[in-house]
């Protein structure tokens, strides 16, 4: 009897039965087997952050990793990290993607992009902070000169030089003062810090005419607190603060101080990392 030779309805059904079992072998093998093996599917590669990561070194960094990239046409700037570094990506860090996935990245620009100088002088320097971080420049040295204005901006200064409102300056940029000490006799307590988190605590200082000096960091920092009892004793305990926070600062906030002084300050935490 040939394949397809057919004496009986018995035989027949077995034919059907014999091709159905093929179709269904054929089928299983080529999801479970053929497509798996040549699409390595349930293969996944987790995204690395390539944020900061220099362009002459990514080609190396994302073929170890079995990945490729691809530059977008538009490009930022962050002075936080080097030119023509990653700024951003797609797909997003800690994606799963297959091999051999093409990441979408933006580079930090080669040069800054620029901005028009703001009019600081005659201001306050508090004025001036918040001025400077709307036009993504930074604040740079604070120098005090013998002025009646007590922390007035007296010059505003670009690379060791004067520099007039709507000159044209790199994003980025730091951006020198010259500040009036009201005659640098001023003297007072220091200012209160523990329990700011660091930036609010340069704010203050700076705001009030002071720098910041030495900044250290400790992962279980505790402050002194002064306590006092219904009956008017005063006594001091140690307490944890919460991280990123001043638990110490010298001189201590009873002490007094004139303007210009530094005030070191102590943080719970380690060091952030820094781009150069």
């Amino acid at each position: 009897m040939t394949l397809f030779q057919f004496n009986s309805w018995k035989d027949v059904l077995i034919q059907l039965a014999l091709m159905v079992a093929i179709a269904v072998v054929f089928l299983l093998g080529f999801f479970y087997v053929y497509l798996p093996n040549t699409t390595n599917h349930g293969e996944t590669i987790t995204v690395p952050d390539l944020e900061g990561i220099p362009l002459d070194e990514l080609d190396e960094f994302l073929t170890d990793r079995n990945l490729r990239f691809e530059i977008n046409k538009d490009s930022g700037f962050s002075s936080q990290y080097p030119p023509l570094a990653v700024l951003k990506q797609f797909p997003l860090p800690n994606s799963k993607v297959k091999e051999n996935r093409k990441i979408y990245i933006s580079l930090n620009a080669k040069e800054p992009p620029k901005v028009r100088m703001p009019q600081l002088v005659d201001g306050s320097v508090k004025n001036a902070q918040v001025v400077l971080k709307s036009y993504d420049l930074l604040l740079g040295e604070i120098t005090y000169a013998s002025d009646m204005a007590l922390n007035a901006v007296l010059k505003q200064l670009y690379q060791g030089k004067p520099i007039s409102e709507g000159a044209s300056v790199p994003k980025g940029a730091k951006i020198d003062l010259i500040v009036g000490d009201g005659l640098g006799n001023q003297v007072f307590n220091a200012p209160t810090l523990i329990g700011l988190t660091y930036e609010d605590a340069e704010f203050s200082v700076i705001g009030q005419g002071l720098k910041v000096g030495d900044v250290h960091y400790e992962e279980d920092g505790k402050a002194t607190i002064e306590v006092k009892s219904a009956d008017g004793t005063v006594t001091y305990q140690e307490q944890s603060m919460p991280l990123g926070t001043v638990f110490k600062q010298s001189p201590s906030a009873d002490k007094k101080i004139k303007i210009g002084d530094y005030i070191d300050l102590w943080i719970v935490g380690t060091e952030p990392e820094r781009f150069n």
